[in-house]
């Protein structure tokens, strides 16, 4: 079947899969849109059984060749990977932005240069794991790091290439092969990954993209029996499907799922440089899953504070995302719009004080107002579940005491935000929080070797550095005993 390919921004993407090192359609297509204009992108491939079946088998073929490479063979075809991501990282930005509305400037500074650290920092992280021993007065503990096998791995659309790279790093630096299932809502970086992978010399089969509606294709990719890691990134909801299949399989799953995080301001606290960092929430229309979206003000700032940031916010432009001077993007599907819109008209109806935004923007159709509401109770709808849009909570607390416990008063713990001037008090209220990642005085500020995942109903398991590994690799571990052996290195 011939390639199906689109211009997008000027760019040609492959509108098929990609498996075993090549151009795969399907007689079943979907239809994809931008969320800046509502501009035809193209029918992608909509993969469903055969071809799951496909990527899978393809996967574990290519599998004990990769794997046998070890981490020095595989780091020079990993390093070009790397480079040929930064080398079009125009190309990458400009089809993000139109997949899935995304700022522009934001990819092409920010997400295309961690995507390729992410591939360049895990191969380089892989060379030392298998240096650890462990000392004990009988035996020597030698811990070995093997590579896994095939590792599903399952994108979001709010930043699906980096996103995706955060996952391909470690898994193909462990030394497993991988099936990327895109986010059909925003399914086109990811296919240039694929083109840039190939470019780089991966061998075919050890990375493919199966595209396709997660009922589909994801259903028949996650339900195979051969996989030997799932990685997913998305709501709890669709968690719990993988979970159940992953189940049945006892196939080892990890899972971000998202949050609805406090930010803590103190009295004491840098109070501009905390209404900046408010404001800073509604980025990519509020689609973070690390956004503090509920925030927390010590009653005795909260009229000063309330003044900064409704400045701060003032300042912040809706609008094509594409232009420089855009800080807020549209919503990325007209069902999520109209699920972010049922969360703030509920809201409303149930008496809560709409302080500002809350409807459709003038800039077009999928454009959502930032918003913010006061008058919020800790058990209310707005202030307990996702809304994964422009849309804040405004609360006050009397004391540390009531701010820990309104900020832990949700079902999730991915992150939390906290901005106070007193490290003591700072540390004392962190410790306490429920959260994977707390940032002190700044956020969204991560460092590949820290650990990254959520507490609660926010996650499964740990990523970063040797984290990722952990979950990536069977770790294996050769106790030999001392002195047992005429002289080190002979032949048995």
């Amino acid at each position: 079947m011939a390639d199906k390919r689109a211009v997008i921004a000027g760019v040609e993407v492959s509108l098929d899969h990609w498996i075993d090192g090549q151009r795969v359609g399907s007689a079943e297509r979907f239809a994809n849109a931008s969320p800046i204009d509502g501009a035809d992108l193209g029918s992608v491939a909509a993969g469903g059984a055969a071809e799951a079946e496909m990527a899978v088998a393809a996967a574990a073929k290519a599998f004990p060749a990769w794997a046998a490479l070890g981490p020095k063979g595989r780091l020079p075809i990993l390093k070009r990977f790397a480079e040929g991501i930064l080398a079009r990282a125009n190309d990458i930005a400009a089809v993000e932005t139109a997949d899935n509305g995304s700022l522009l400037a934001g990819n092409l500074h920010r997400m295309v240069p961690r995507a390729a650290q992410n591939i360049s920092f895990f191969a380089e992280w892989a060379l030392g794991l298998n240096d650890h021993a462990i000392d004990h007065p009988e035996v020597v503990n030698n811990v070995r790091y093997d590579p896994a096998g095939v590792a599903a791995l399952i994108t979001p659309w709010n930043a699906p290439f980096m996103l995706t790279t955060w996952k391909v790093g470690p898994a193909l630096a462990a030394g497993n092969t991988a099936v990327i299932k895109p986010p059909e809502w925003a399914p086109l970086s990811c296919s240039l990954l694929a083109d840039i992978a190939h470019a780089a010399g991966l061998p075919p089969g050890v990375l493919n993209v199966l595209q396709g509606i997660g009922e589909d294709a994801g259903d028949a990719l996650v339900n195979d029996a051969r996989l030997a890691r799932i990685s997913f990134t998305g709501s709890p909801e669709t968690a719990r499907i993988i979970g159940q299949a992953a189940a049945r399989t006892i196939t080892p799953m990890s899972s971000e799922l998202g949050g609805k995080s406090p930010f803590i301001v103190c009295g004491d606290a840098d109070l501009d440089a905390a209404a900046q960092t408010v404001a800073g929430q509604y980025i990519n229309a509020g689609q973070v899953c690390l956004a503090g979206t509920r925030i927390l003000v010590e009653a005795s700032v909260a009229t000063e504070f309330l003044a900064k940031v409704r400045a701060a916010v003032g300042q912040m432009t809706v609008g094509d995302p594409r232009l420089p001077t855009t800080r807020v993007g549209p919503l990325i599907h007209r069902e999520h719009f109209a699920r972010v819109a049922g969360f703030v008209d509920r809201a409303r109806a149930a008496g809560a004080d709409l302080l500002w935004g809350g409807g459709r923007d003038a800039a077009g159709a999928l454009y959502f107002q930032p918003t913010m509401f006061a008058g919020v109770g800790p058990g209310d709808e707005i202030a307990q579940d996702e809304v994964f849009g422009p849309v804040l909570t405004w609360q006050t607390f009397a004391d540390d005491a009531e701010a820990i416990r309104l900020a832990n008063g949700t079902r999730y713990g991915l992150a939390g935000t906290l901005f106070c001037g007193n490290e003591a008090r700072a540390m004392r209220i962190a410790e306490r929080v429920v959260a994977g990642t707390l940032w002190v005085n700044c956020f969204f500020v991560r460092d590949l070797a820290a650990p990254f995942g959520g507490a609660r109903i926010s996650g499964i398991g740990r990523e970063g550095g040797t984290h990722s590994f952990d979950f990536y690799c069977d770790i294996k571990n050769i106790a030999v005993r001392k002195g047992s052996f005429a002289s080190p290195g002979s032949p048995s």
